[in-house]
């Protein structure tokens, strides 16, 4: 599932994640589990809500890796095109 984040319509980082949750631009969101649950907790909430569909990976530097980036990433969301 994870392959799906190899294409251009991703965004990652916690800023441009929630704006894409509130417009209605997310088509799944992705998490790591070994991020801060703070972090997390309101965007997981926002895809609830949003009834967008949720992957959790098991570490940041999986997700970092699969998006594509050198560092980790906390939260990614696949867009609908």
């Amino acid at each position: 599932m994870l392959q799906e984040l190899a294409t251009p319509h991703k965004v990652t980082g916690s800023k441009q994640v929630r704006r894409a949750l509130r417009d209605g631009r997310a088509a799944r969101l992705y998490f790591a589990q070994d991020a801060d649950p703070r972090l997390l907790q309101p965007m997981v909430q926002e895809a609830v809500n949003r009834q967008v569909p949720i992957q959790p990976v098991p570490s940041m530097r999986e997700l970092g890796l699969a998006c594509g980036i050198s560092v980790g990433a906390a939260v990614a969301v696949l867009l609908r095109r």
